[in-house]
């Protein structure tokens, strides 16, 4: 290669030759350096110039800090020997009802000699369950809630599907299963089922009877009743005996903040600190969306009640949806119910806290996001709207210093019959929440980081999507009447979520108002033919999903596609009050996109009508479009009520139109529902 140190040595050979050729004496006039020996020099200091400025520099390898380990330990197992449990509880759990009582469990453990562990199965390996067994004296239970139409809750789906799908061996793995559910609808405490004979299926010992909770009656007693008889089998099956230790537990210490930097402390956020600040997709239930709301509009003409649609902004979020998703809204509670706590404890709610759970190995290390204030906690993460489960009862009583008001609230968080009945009526048919329990009982001022500590998470609400995403793919909407009500004490309760909802104006002082809300997505589809008919019964707010549904259909008709009959059956009280979307709906009738709008108009005269009546006064038709065309049915509304008796409706037509029997005409609908062309979106 030519390098410089050639030129430098070919150039000294240069100059030592010159030299030696020079003459002795030299001419005067004759320059010291010929114009050779100048071209020379500047080009070997051309040459260096250029090799240290373009030469191709050593790039030095960067040091790498070793980063410390994020993964999250996934072997509830090695959790359990490392922290000495025997007794691990999963939950599935929606609306934090089966976390709360895989809690309770776990705390119970410790009363009868043993150590218990509440978990999430989507934070761990479940096939470890077949590792129980290393334990000594182990047991797994299950608190499993059932969402929607017998589905699975969303933490619980992966462990649904690996049971499905698996062939694991829990040969000498002992377990019970506690269900919650809802006898109105259709598929009662499928979930808890499922886990309970899949269990068993595979090798499993079941030591304790299926649980069932039934949220239309009352949950908590059919839990505290199954529970009582729970733990003696359990003593009885393991050879222990209880402690007899019944004193107050506490899970959490309070640690409070003097000198806390603010931008350290939450202030509503549901996951990432300032997260609503600095929004980053995709958005889930951990992570919601901060959605303006580009419209709130009173739907109703007249009486008393107030029905609203509203529109949420989702432009840029990159949030999609399907019509018949639900679209979940974290709601926040009255300032005013705050405060009120706040006095009648006597205590600083602006003060900055910390929660820490006493078990360090514990995955949940605080009962709701901290550092925060009490008044973050008690408007953005606590239930204080509702009426206290009897295990908050049970702790908060010893704090009543009137003996009488002690010994009461004693006994409602017992299991006898006296004091399940004073619950029942002093709490449950009274709608007493916690501030109305503090107000009646004047004696009773628990210390507040311990009530924190003790109620529930204040969790999302879930309404059903009122718009088409082919229509509106920057905005959802929402349909819902705002809940507002007198107890029998004379106290005003209104609903959490609907009343701070009417307040979200599309315009607040200047500032745009704001939803944090996520996408849940739904089976409550359209058929996946545009040309197979629907039959849509939705009554009242009910009538929501189907505004999407109708909205997308004729949508499919201006593309060109062929659509088949589009049939609803809604209802309301009085034609001119609450005729929900009465134009869009008749603007769809005359435009062809609904073939039939059957309303049905219950309170315009002497006998009430219902969407039922209005189905077999159209018999023929129904059964024409459902036997003959292959309709698809959708319910939506109140499963209580409406949803039995438009059920039973169905089945009076397939009996007298189709020839059947009862049993058949009811074997009929349910392999509709089997073949998915009888869909279900109800709530009670």
């Amino acid at each position: 290669m030519f390098t410089v140190e050639f030129l430098v040595f070919k150039c000294k050979k240069k100059m030592c030759a010159d030299l030696n050729d020079t003459p002795e004496l030299m001419d005067e006039d004759e320059p010291f350096f010929s114009n050779l020996d100048i071209f020379l020099f500047s080009l070997i200091a051309g040459l260096l110039v250029y090799w240290l400025i373009f030469r191709k520099k050593v790039e030095p390898i960067p040091e790498f800090k070793k980063l410390e380990s994020t993964t999250k330990e996934t072997s509830f197992i090695d959790k359990m020997k490392k922290t000495g449990k025997n007794i691990v509880v999963f939950y599935g759990s929606q609306t934090g009802t089966a976390e709360e009582f895989s809690n309770r469990l776990s705390k119970d453990a410790h009363r009868y000699g043993m150590k218990g562990m509440s978990a999430d199965p989507e934070e761990y390996d479940m096939s470890e369950l077949s590792r129980l067994p290393e334990i000594e004296n182990s047991l797994a239970i299950f608190c499993m809630a059932t969402y929607g139409e017998g589905d699975p809750t969303d933490n619980s789906q992966d462990f649904y599907d690996w049971l499905q799908e698996g062939d694991a061996d829990f040969t000498g793995v002992k377990y019970t299963v506690f269900a919650l559910g809802n006898k109105t609808y259709e598929h009662y405490n499928a979930m808890g089922k499922y886990v309970d004979k899949r269990l068993a299926e595979l090798g499993a010992q079941r030591i304790f009877d299926l649980g069932m909770g039934d949220d239309d009656g009352n949950l908590e007693e059919d839990f505290v009743s199954w529970r009582e008889q729970f733990w003696p089998a359990v003593c009885e099956h393991f050879g222990v005996e209880a402690t007899g230790e019944e004193s107050s537990i506490r899970q959490y210490e309070l640690k409070v903040h003097s000198d806390l930097n603010m931008n350290k402390i939450y202030t509503g956020e549901v996951g990432r600190l300032k997260s609503f600040e600095n929004q980053k997709p995709p958005f889930d239930s951990k992570n919601p969306f901060l959605a303006p709301v580009s419209v709130n509009r009173k739907l109703d003409k007249a009486g008393d009640r107030h029905l609203m649609h509203l529109e949420l902004d989702v432009t840029c979020s990159k949030i999609r949806y399907d019509s018949g998703d639900h679209v979940a809204v974290y709601p926040i509670n009255d300032s005013v119910i705050v405060n009120r706590i706040g006095e009648v404890l006597g205590v600083d709610l602006d003060t900055v806290i910390s929660l820490n759970n006493l078990d360090e190995e514990s995955n949940k290390k605080h009962p709701f996001p901290c550092p925060s204030t009490y008044r973050t906690a008690l408007t953005h993460y606590l239930d204080i709207t509702n009426p206290p489960r009897t295990n908050v009862l049970y702790e908060l009583a010893q704090y009543a210093t009137e003996p009488k008001e002690q010994e009461n609230v004693r006994k409602m968080a017992s299991s006898s019959p006296e004091g399940k009945a004073l619950y029942q009526s002093w709490v449950l048919d009274s709608c007493r929440n916690i501030l109305a329990i503090l107000e009646d009982l004047p004696s009773l001022r628990p210390p507040i980081d311990h009530l924190c500590e003790l109620l529930p998470r204040l969790q999302a609400r879930y309404y059903s999507i009122a718009s088409s995403s082919k229509v509106h793919p920057n905005s959802i909407h929402i349909c819902a009447v705002v809940v507002e009500y007198e107890t029998k004490t004379g106290r005003v309760n209104k609903g959490v979520a609907t009343n701070w909802l009417k307040s979200k104006m599309p315009t607040d002082n200047g500032h745009k108002a704001s939803v944090p809300m996520y996408i849940r997505k739904s089976q409550f589809r359209l058929p996946f033919k545009s040309t197979n008919p629907v039959i849509m019964v939705g009554p009242g707010t009910g009538i929501a999903p189907f505004m999407g549904f109708v909205q997308e259909r004729g949508w499919l008709k201006e593309q060109g596609k062929e659509v088949g009959e589009t049939v609803l059956y809604y209802g309301c009280r009085h034609k001119n009050e609450d005729f929900l979307y009465q134009e869009e709906l008749e603007e769809f009738e005359k435009t062809g996109v609904l073939t039939a709008l059957n309303v049905a108009f219950s309170r315009d005269q002497a006998e009430k009508v219902y969407v039922q009546h209005l189905l077999k006064k159209s018999k023929e038709a129904v059964w024409r479009l459902v036997h003959t065309d292959n309709a698809h049915i959708y319910i939506c509304g109140d499963a209580r009520n409406m949803a039995r008796d438009v059920q039973n409706a169905f089945y009076e037509i397939a009996e007298e139109l189709g020839g059947l029997s009862r049993a058949q005409a009811v074997d009929y609908i349910k392999k509709l529902m089997t073949k998915g062309r009888y869909s279900q979106d109800v709530w009670s």
